[in-house]
């Protein structure tokens, strides 16, 4: 009878302490965002007024270059959405079967702009670009700055000859942070990342003659929470999340 009863009160206290550990898993919901490292700073900021708004929910960010994030969703990563900073990656994402076509919205445009270490020599036309000994791009096959950069400059003429002269980057955060610490004399990035080192760079102009810097968003097909992921990508499109975007400077496309 002793041994019952014991028995009993250990079965309880069991109950009592694994409860509470069933209820938090439940709880603490997930939903991982990949996107391009441009939207660092404004997507910081989304993330915790999404969180706030979904209590219990947590959002794990990852940022990269829209190629290389790709890559891992292809490859299988956990992810929910993915925002890329151009339309050749999430076409790719599309072609592949990792994202909801039905899902994909533009949410916001950019611009490229070329820029020095601040109080640097600047160039006075693209061209000039030719008289610097080392000018940072990213790198093409995976970072879609780099493949504006390529497309501007190609247009100028100016793709080839720069060859020897140019430092690729494996993000665009990563270009702005070359020229930021003066380890090069020139570099070609978003308007937005500009703005994130205006104390130690000077945008000298904004870059034409390639596509529209337009970026889309997407639910990914293999995520294990499309639907906090979709409601994340509406998030994205309010009035509130542009708001937010605006003073980063993004614009609505």
């Amino acid at each position: 009878m002793k041994f019952r009863a014991v028995a009993s009160i250990a079965v309880l206290c069991c109950s009592m302490v694994c409860l509470p550990i069933v209820v938090s898993r439940a709880q603490a919901a997930e939903v991982v965002v990949s996107a391009a490292a441009s939207l660092t700073n404004a997507f910081n900021e989304l993330k915790a007024l999404f969180e706030k708004q979904h209590p219990g929910l947590v959002i794990h960010c990852n940022y990269a270059a829209s190629g290389a994030l790709f890559r891992h969703v292809q490859e299988g990563a956990p992810v929910d959405v993915f925002a890329a900073a151009d339309q050749i990656t999430m076409d790719k994402a599309v072609a592949a079967g990792v994202v909801d076509a039905a899902s994909r919205r533009n949410f916001v445009r950019n611009s490229l702009v070329l820029i020095v270490p601040r109080g640097c020599k600047r160039p006075a036309t693209l061209a000039d670009l030719s008289t610097f000994a080392r000018i940072a791009v990213g790198a093409p096959a995976s970072v879609p700055a780099g493949r504006y950069a390529r497309e501007a400059l190609q247009k100028a003429g100016l793709w080839d000859r720069l060859q020897g002269q140019l430092i690729f980057g494996n993000n665009v955060r990563q270009v702005l942070g070359y020229v930021a610490q003066g380890e090069v004399d020139a570099g070609l990035v978003y308007a937005t990342d500009a703005r994130q080192q205006a104390a130690a760079v000077d945008i000298v102009m904004t870059v034409a003659g390639h596509a529209p810097v337009l970026y889309p968003i997407a639910v990914v097909s293999t995520g294990k929470n499309p639907a906090m992921g979709q409601a994340f990508l509406d998030f994205a499109l309010t009035p509130e999340a542009g708001a937010v975007l605006a003073g980063y400077g993004f614009e609505r496309p």
